[in-house]
């Protein structure tokens, strides 16, 4: 395509206008002496964008040209801002020489800040992945590749169907998602912020598997295990192109595939994740999440290999069991405090090793990598003595790396500037021609102190100064009125009022070698600097894989020691379909109460598919559910439970169905989400599926409500054959046991007296008696005479309800008086029959005395 005519602007304009002709789409940070500028409509959007101030200077082209800027060193502050938005920049540095330049001064980008490729610290969230997904469409699925550049992790995945594309878009919330120009993909993804097009050729397998071989320097992927993955290369050729095209660089640390597959982990869909609260709770807050509860680590890196933990559970026993081992093997030592003291005192070499692969290192970042490396000797002493398998895996990938940390340990003074530009970084005795250069710019200011004393002298004038301005240089003062005395060997330099100075020979000699010293010195140290991050470079993987063991065990002993302060137990996994809990808690709700959590067990075999729970709102059925789930899923995380003892057989998938709000950008209703997650859970759940389902059909009419719910509870527990806590408030839903033998009745208790209400939080079996809907209207303040008349209302309802019953049953019967069954006992009765009193608790006999209280009066 051609340029436009650029003939009417500026040469300086004309400049800007060519380079931000190749970056359309982005905002361009053009560097402009101590400041980032941006014109035009860059201009009046980054305003907008960053609350700056928008001006007008000059005219280029016949048009005054809007102008906004942001200073260089605070640069990163809204970059930050910006990417948060969804916004990439392409940032223009100037890399030719002011001085030899004709015209303005040559500019380039030189790198492309995008929401998925951050690497800066100061641009990413320590305790997160920012992630980078690209997604190749086809007929028969979609392919995924991912990358969090900052570590270097990359790894591609296929999923089949739309459900399992969102359900690992919300597992892994990238930050940018690359996606063809031509993909046919939902609205709603196209609503998201960080969504790129790309060209559709980006996407070729053929060229995908060209460039993954050349980077990796291999013949083909077999070694990967993806080369079968047609979509998911495609997504990953994509993703690498990209990368290369906005980072300029070589990318060194990116030497592998990860191949996932979703059958490995335990699959949790889109809702379920979000009902769970795992890492962010319904409010979008992190605090009140299972991760808020288990993140005590001690580092960023394990902070994030804990999240992709409870993120993606494996299903394979021996991974789970092999981290319960390690976790008792670290509680059975007692050194979990001096681990995390230790680990505490480690960067983020994780980030800091890409940042030196991309070259972009600090030297902060170089003595963070020192003193980490220092650290590993004492990190490694409390695991010698031990024999567990992973533990003894870990020990032999921190290695001790005594070459790499001896040298930056010569090579860097104890605190680093920030920035290399300024020098000082690199320390006295690393190298000799440094420390010469160093030497005379440091004997600069004894230099002028004698030439200052020595001039005094031979001239005889006191007042004689000598002294150093940037730009006009060194000089010899003397006041105006003393020019008359001045040597013939002083030239004049500069004419100032009262004052009048001057130049030697001799200090035009030692002000050209003094400043050229500085300069080279400035120029030497920058280049020993780049000689130290590439003879790191070379040692990227060892180091690598020591960073990757420091995150396992600052995760390993992050969860010791939270098993041990929560008071969790090791689950057992089995091969036999079972789950059996006995006193479990909900791991958030225990964090947050003043009292202590009143503990329930769940078990559940071939012979007891399904729970049918029942109780008033508030009584605590949802916390059970979603605890039973947490609970499941932390066992194959490879944690230990909040639960006496738990024993779980194979779970493939987890369902949540608890809660739903409208969709109302997607036109959808709560009921329609609400059977839309209800069909997402019966065509996918199998014999070992956990499935949680909350009030279904609520949203409609009583009959259709009731009737969905009824179906849905039996093909669940039939045809399905899955573990399920089915909650309801649908009473008739409790005769299902009657007739399908692998469903059991239970119900939280509550009492309530004198139209108030008590929760007990505790499970027992069979149904509730009633739904205590009016006394939880009460609790939550609805006006006394509402709740009067509504119990007037109740009253008579019940009252036409037993009368219709009476009359049908006296209709209806086909048996002869004498026929007729003989009554069945009072409710105070069967209680009474099945009471222990020995084995009540203060509490529990309390309880009992009300529930009698209240049937007698029923």
């Amino acid at each position: 395509m051609d340029r436009p005519d650029l003939s009417a602007h500026t040469p300086m304009m004309q400049q800007y206008l060519r380079l931000k002709s190749d970056y359309p789409d982005m905002l361009l940070f053009y560097r402009m002496g101590d400041f980032y500028e941006l014109f035009f409509e860059d201009a009046e959007r980054a305003a907008r964008l960053l609350d700056i101030t928008l001006t007008k200077r000059g005219q280029s082209g016949g048009q005054p040209i809007p102008m906004a800027g942001v200073p260089y060193h605070a640069a990163e502050t809204y970059l930050s801002r910006l990417v948060r938005k969804g916004i990439a920049i392409a940032i223009c540095e100037q890399v030719g020489d002011p001085a030899k330049s004709k015209g303005p001064v040559e500019r380039r980008v030189v790198r492309i800040v995008t929401p998925g490729t951050l690497t800066d610290e100061a641009l990413l969230e320590d305790r997160r992945e920012n992630l980078l997904c690209a997604i190749a469409t086809a007929a028969d699925g979609y392919g995924l590749a991912v990358l969090e550049l900052a570590s270097g992790r990359f790894s591609v995945l296929e999923v089949c169907d739309l459900e399992a594309l969102t359900s690992e878009l919300e597992r892994l919330k990238p930050a940018e998602i690359l996606i063809a120009e031509d993909a046919s993909l939902p609205e709603w993804l196209h609503l998201e912020r960080g969504v790129t097009r790309r060209p559709t050729w980006h996407f070729e397998h053929d060229s995908a598997v060209r460039l993954l071989c050349e980077q990796f320097g291999t013949r083909d992927l077999n070694g990967f295990g993806c080369a079968d993955l047609t979509r998911a290369i495609g997504a990953a050729g994509c993703l690498l192109q990209y990368v290369r095209d906005t980072q300029f660089a070589a990318l060194p640390h990116l030497r592998a595939l990860i191949t996932e597959t979703r059958d490995e982990a335990l699959i949790l869909d889109a809702a379920t994740r979000r009902n769970l609260e795992i890492t962010e709770s319904l409010s979008g807050r992190s605090e009140q999440t299972l991760l808020g509860v288990l993140d005590r680590t001690a580092t960023a890196m394990g902070s994030r290999l804990l999240r992709r933990w409870l993120g993606r559970p494996l299903r394979a026993r021996f991974v789970a069991e092999a981290r319960h081992a390690a976790i008792t093997a670290l509680m059975d030592c007692d050194r979990c405090g001096d681990l995390k003291k230790i680990l505490s005192g480690i960067g983020d070499l994780e980030r800091i090793l890409t940042r030196i692969a991309l070259r972009s290192a600090r030297p902060r970042d170089l003595s963070t990598l020192r003193d980490g490396l220092a650290l590993l000797p004492e990190l490694r002493a409390p695991l010698l003595d031990g024999d567990d398998p992973l533990l003894l895996d870990v020990l032999a990938a921190l290695g001790d790396h005594p070459e790499v940390q001896d040298r930056l340990a010569r090579a860097l003074v104890t605190q680093p500037p920030l920035l290399i530009r300024d020098g000082g970084v690199l320390a006295t005795g690393y190298d000799t021609e440094l420390d010469r250069l160093r030497g005379l710019s440091d004997s600069a200011d004894r230099f002028l102190l004698d030439l200052e004393a020595r001039e005094r002298d031979s001239t005889g004038l006191p007042g004689l100064k000598v002294g150093y301005h940037r730009t006009h240089g060194y000089y010899i003062e003397l006041g105006r009125n003393q020019a008359d005395q001045v040597p013939p060997h002083y030239s004049r330099r500069q004419t100032l009022k009262g004052v009048e100075r001057y130049v030697t020979p001799e200090l035009k000699r030692f002000e050209d070698e003094i400043l050229s010293s500085r300069e080279r010195a400035l120029a030497l140290e920058k280049s020993l600097y780049e000689e130290l991050l590439a003879h790191l470079a070379e040692t990227l993987d060892p180091l690598r894989r020591s960073a990757e063991a420091i995150a396992t065990l600052d995760v390993l002993a992050n969860l010791a020691e939270r098993a041990g302060t929560l008071n969790w137990s090791r689950p057992r996994l089995s091969d036999d379909p079972c789950i059996k809990i006995e006193d479990a808690r909900h791991p958030v709700v225990e964090s947050v109460l003043d009292m202590p959590f009143i503990a329930n067990g769940l078990d559940l075999d071939p012979g007891r598919r399904m729970l049918i729970i029942t109780g008033p709102n508030m009584g605590g059925k949802s916390t059970y559910m979603r605890q039973s789930a947490l609970i499941v899923l932390l066992a194959y995380s490879g944690s230990f439970i909040p639960a006496r003892t738990a024993t779980i057989g194979p779970i493939d998938r987890i369902f949540s169905r608890i809660g739903a709000s409208d969709d109302l950008a997607g036109g959808r209703s709560t009921f329609m989400v609400e059977m839309e997650e209800t069909a997402n859970i019966l065509h996918n759940a199998t014999a070992e599926s956990l499935v949680l389902m909350d009030e279904v059909g609520r949203g409609t009419s009583t009959f259709d409500g009731l009737s969905l719910a009824w179906s849905c509870a039996i093909e669940l527990a039939t045809r399905i054959g899955a573990y399920g806590l089915f909650a309801t408030h649908y009473f008739e839903l409790t005769t299902l046991p009657e007739e399908y033998p692998g469903i059991a009745n239970v119900h939280l208790d509550a009492i309530e007296h004198d139209a108030r209400i008590l929760f007990m939080h505790t499970l027992r079996d069979g149904p509730a008696n009633q739904s205590h809907g009016l006394a939880v209207a009460a609790l939550a303040g609805v006006p006394a005479p509402v709740i009067e008349r509504a119990r007037s209302r109740l009253r008579e309802l019940e009252s036409g309800a037993r009368r219709h019953a009476e009359r049908d049953a006296v209709q209806l019967s086909l048996f002869p008086l004498e026929l007729e069954p003989s009554p069945q006992p009072h409710p105070v009765v069967r209680e009474l029959d099945a009471l222990d009193p020995d084995a009540l608790t203060p509490r529990e006999a309390l309880a009992m005395l009300y529930r009698l209280k209240e049937l007698a009066a029923t």
